[in-house]
């Protein structure tokens, strides 16, 4: 036997990569920069975990925009396939954040003030989230006014198809009766097209089994809404519990600000059918 033969085979042949350089390993590792003088013990899990953060809506935005293409392609239970993957991350985004209450709240002002002016009010790519999933509010572009790449990212955001308009042109392709204009502004106003749509959704919801992919879809739909908006509970309890009510570090009201965001929901009706059902 050769001492080849005692090798472990690679079906790739023969290169130098390693784990360290498939993932950017020392890359990653040399941005964790403290700004604290000297620097504080806590500023490393502050960072950290938001870099993770930065990473996780990395590829949220990644499997939504996969989930769009698959809905407007008809094809239903692949595109709830990765709806519930996204899903599965947010569970983890929501228990994620509670590693920061490892942090007391005096331990976090003795570095708090090198934030100013940054602030979580200034992800980009929860922004972008919020836009592909169908809440969209252009006035947070202006808080990117000074950085045209970002700028330019949320409002080719807010040009393109979302989550929600990809959801209910799917269902018009299948001949459900679906209005023209699904925005809740309009539909708020709107009362005959807004039981048009209940009474479309309720055909799904009303036989689960018949329309088996159609309702696992809408349920991944609704377990997103669900989990964005525990993420944003979540955020705001842990806010409170480091830094009370002080003003946020980028110029919000901090908490107070956080606590008016609970009631943002992409997909309003599908909660609203179930008050439709018949026994």
């Amino acid at each position: 036997m050769s001492s080849s033969d005692n090798q472990p085979s690679s079906p790739y042949g023969v290169s130098d990569l390693t784990y360290n350089d498939y993932l950017k390993v020392p890359e990653l590792l040399s941005l964790q920069q403290l700004l604290s003088q000297p620097p504080h013990h806590d500023e490393m899990l502050f960072i950290v975990i938001h870099q993770a953060y930065e990473l996780w809506f990395r590829l949220i935005l990644h499997e939504l925009e996969k989930s769009i293409k698959l809905m407007r392609a008809q094809h239903v239970l692949q595109a709830h396939h990765f709806l519930h993957r996204v899903v599965t991350i947010m569970r983890l985004l929501v228990q994620q954040i509670h590693v920061l209450e490892t942090m007391t709240a005096a331990d976090f002002l003795k570095f708090r003030d090198r934030l100013e002016p940054a602030s979580g009010f200034q992800s980009l790519q929860f922004r972008e989230i919020e836009f592909i999933v169908g809440v969209r509010d252009a006035r947070y572009i202006d808080n990117f006014a000074q950085r045209e790449r970002e700028k330019s990212a949320l409002e080719r955001r807010l040009r393109e198809p979302s989550l929600r308009d990809a959801y209910y042109d799917l269902l018009r392709t299948l001949d459900f009766d679906i209005p023209a204009d699904v925005s809740t502004a309009t539909l708020e106003q709107d009362e005959a097209a807004r039981t048009r749509l209940l009474e479309a959704l309720k055909q799904i919801y009303q036989d689960p089994i018949e329309q088996a992919p159609l309702y696992m879809l809408s349920e991944s739909l609704v377990d997103l809404d669900q989990l964005l908006s525990l993420w944003r509970y979540h955020h705001v309890l842990v806010v409170e519990r480091i830094i009370g009510n002080r003003r946020g570090t980028g110029g919000s009201s901090g908490a107070a600000y956080l606590r008016t965001t609970l009631e943002k929901r992409a997909f309003p009706y599908l909660w609203q059918v179930r008050t439709w059902l018949e026994a």
